[in-house]
């Protein structure tokens, strides 16, 4: 599997609208894989209609047999969202380009007076999921807290806290990008003037942000996103593709009034992850955190016993179906199918998910998109697996995370990460 890292950046206001029934289309937050792959796709056909493509795209642009692999196929190519690069830390943000942006988990909590990470002048973000699992197993009732709120004598109360994350050098900044409002007014086609009693207004992300704020030094903003394609030859065909024509795409809705206009930058390297060490690393925490709870007495049964954990972490939103009905959990028979492992015996432990609706407009068909029931990303299931098909699950895992849950992988959905790693971030130090 071949790994194509995109650099998205923005030279003018996205409009990205997050479809949902019964209310106002509002600006997403990221850039939807749907939008990136629409987007590509959109540019190889219209260049398949040119009579002299470039040597160099001809591949893509003709015969559509490389078309098909990337888009039609069984195993096509998989489109990740793109999550913006600018990390803000101690009232300065800066682009990222060298560290992975990731979803911080739901089982994230923070303190509900100030909130935020610690680089963010916030009383920092801490994980709850292995500590309320080694409560459960002692029975004891777990109130997380923030620390402190205690020493300050102030309201020790948190709350789950939310969004993208990047950490570099142990130090944890937030991502985020913001938005605007753009006012048009509709034309008259006829006369070519302003129309009667027809304005509207656009909210857009912003396409530039500014470093320091003393300063005022503006920059771009970038987005990191990624394409995950089997076939090496077809990945290099379409990294080509994409560093040949870095100005020819348009991202969102509004391309025909100025907006949407990027720069893409594509990158191939192997997709080699790294999941054996999360998995190690995870079972290690969860060991030292559960000889500290040991101070409570002697659990009913000793849960860990011949028992390797790990937990299936959504970085993006997904459409999951059981028995031809919508869900927000993973089960142990569907984690099963998804990997591919029915004979190895899984056992889910906890789940913490919630729901949202999604739709969107396809371009191709000049249509409106299905309503799908979504469960949001940041979901967080807690899996376990005897040691004796350890080895099998981790190697079916490895393909998993490259791979992705549930249905519409290839858009950018049921985007999933091994054990994420900020669930060793314990109370008393929280980050």
């Amino acid at each position: 599997m071949k790994r194509i890292k995109l650099k998205i950046t923005a030279l003018s206001p996205l409009a990205i609208a997050g479809q949902k029934p019964g209310s106002v289309s509002v600006a997403e937050d990221h850039i939807p894989g749907s939008v990136i792959r629409g987007a590509l796709a959109s540019q190889i056909l219209q260049l398949s209609h040119q009579q002299t493509p470039r040597i160099t795209d001809r591949n893509l642009a003709t015969g559509g047999g490389d078309f098909e692999a990337l888009f039609l196929s069984d195993e096509p190519a998989i489109f990740q969202n793109g999550y913006p690069a600018i990390a803000k830390s101690d009232s300065i943000s800066k682009v990222v380009t060298d560290t992975q942006v990731m979803v911080l988990p739901a089982t994230a909590v923070s303190s509900k007076t100030k909130s935020g990470f610690k680089s963010n002048k916030g009383n920092g973000v801490f994980d709850t999921l292995i500590d309320r699992f080694c409560a459960e197993a002692y029975n004891y009732p777990y109130d997380p807290s923030d620390p402190k709120s205690l020493k300050d004598k102030t309201d020790a109360r948190v709350e789950p806290y939310s969004g993208f994350y990047s950490c570099q050098d142990g130090k944890y900044r937030s991502h985020s990008v913001s938005t605007r409002f753009l006012t048009r007014v509709g034309i008259n086609r006829r006369r070519a003037t302003s129309e009667e009693e027809i304005l509207y207004s656009i909210e857009v992300l912003n396409e530039s942000f500014v470093e320091n704020p003393k300063e005022k030094n503006w920059h771009p903003v970038v987005y990191q996103s990624a394409i995950l394609v089997k076939n090496e030859e077809l990945a290099k065909s379409l990294t080509n593709f994409i560093d040949n024509n870095p100005l020819l795409f348009r991202l969102g809705g509004a391309t025909s009034r100025g907006l949407g206009k990027v720069k893409i930058e594509a990158t191939l390297e192997d997709a080699v992850p790294d999941v054996e060490q999360r998995i190690t690393e995870f079972n290690e925490q969860l060991k030292q955190r559960w000889q500290l709870w040991s101070v409570f007495g002697k659990p009913d049964n000793n849960v860990l016993e011949n028992r390797k954990y790990f937990t299936i972490d959504l970085q993006s939103d997904a459409i999951l179906t059981e028995n031809w009905r919508r869900t927000t959990v993973i089960s142990e028979k569907m984690l099963q199918q998804f990997a591919g492992c029915d004979d190895i015996p899984l056992k889910l432990h906890t789940a913490y998910s919630s729901y949202n609706y999604r739709s969107g407009w396809n371009a191709a068909w000049g249509l409106m998109k299905d309503i799908e029931l979504v469960t949001n990303r940041g979901a967080v299931y807690l899996f376990s697996v005897d040691k004796e098909h350890e080895k099998i699950a981790i190697d079916k895992l490895k393909e998993l995370e490259l791979k992705g849950v549930g249905d519409r992988t290839c858009e950018g959905f049921g985007q999933v990460q091994i054990c994420n790693e900020f669930h060793g971030v314990f109370r008393e130090d929280a980050k």
